[in-house]
């Protein structure tokens, strides 16, 4: 299923994209009560295995005939596909050609960062930029979101830990990023992480370690890549990253970037973000994610 959220009397709404269009979730469940049924994203994730299970049979039963529940995409205003995660777990360097175009070592473990609840937005949100930078980048990235509680997970089985897939950006504001050795203050300012448009759930996606990602800017393709050229895989970072802390429900991993993102070209090349500039970054399966950015409003 693709599952998404949208802004609805001032909260974030859950809705399933169908060939009918959007199913209101919690409007469908009132026209057709069904015990058991979550309403809520978050809810959902709780749920983990079962609560999509239910919400799948109940979605195929609805009759859609003079309904009120199902939207156009044109009619919603996206949110985040994850609305409240507990936490926000980056990874930095896991390509190898990214790593190459930096000039960097290939790491011997994952390097983690985080990002906060601030940094959520959907699609085809505005995100403005930061006065504070002048080198605000792009990082299409492949996000996991973890669908049951789990602590010192074996890679064997990581991915049952898996709810399912989402597209992410991973904005970085480089010359922040690189006046300290961590990277935080330049990776999660407001809006930095867009997520969506779509949360897959993971019976979608065969296998999250061969998906192809890209970047466009303004339309011209910036980052073509596959996660088959991750340094640490899916289940190496779900597994990895339990072995220090409790992985909850609703956790979002954002696996790394590919090549191709403005800091890896020549000096003179490097034209970071401005205020006008669209940026859509798409992962095989999981849709493409659009933001406009614009001005610092302050």
């Amino acid at each position: 299923m693709k599952l998404l959220t949208f802004k609805k009397e001032n909260t974030y709404a859950l809705g399933v994209k169908m060939d009918e269009g959007i199913i209101d979730v919690k409007k469908a469940v009132e026209l057709f009560p069904e015990n058991g049924v979550a309403t809520d994203m978050m809810e959902l994730i709780e749920g983990g295995d079962e609560a999509v299970r239910r919400l799948k049979q109940f979605v195929k039963s609805l009759d859609y005939k003079g309904a009120g529940f199902a939207k156009k995409e044109d009619e919603i205003k996206w949110g985040p596909a994850v609305t409240r995660p507990s936490k926000i777990i980056c990874v930095g360097l896991n390509y190898k050609k990214h790593a190459d175009e930096t000039k960097s070592k290939y790491p011997e473990e994952p390097i983690l960062f985080n990002k906060f609840d601030n940094a959520l937005t959907g699609h085809l949100t505005e995100i403005e930029v930061p006065r504070t930078t002048e080198r605000l980048d792009h990082e299409v990235e492949l996000g996991i979101v973890i669908g049951k509680t789990g602590k010192f997970i074996n890679e064997e089985n990581a991915l049952d830990f898996v709810l399912g897939y989402c597209t992410t950006n991973d904005l970085s504001a480089r010359d922040i990023q690189k006046r300290s050795p961590q990277w935080m203050l330049g990776k999660t300012n407001d809006g930095f992480a867009p997520v969506g448009p779509y949360l897959v759930t993971k019976s979608e996606v065969e296998n999250p370690n061969s998906l192809q990602l890209t970047t466009t800017v303004n339309g011209e393709v910036r980052q073509n890549s596959n996660t088959a050229d991750m340094i640490f895989s899916c289940e190496q970072l779900i597994s990895y990253i339990s072995n220090y802390m409790t992985l909850k429900p609703g956790d979002l991993i954002m696996t790394g970037t590919p090549e191709g993102v403005i800091l890896g070209r020549p000096i003179e090349e490097r034209v970071y973000l401005q205020p006008g500039d669209t940026v859509t970054v798409e992962v095989e399966k999981l849709g493409a994610l659009t933001n406009t950015f614009v001005e610092d409003k302050g």
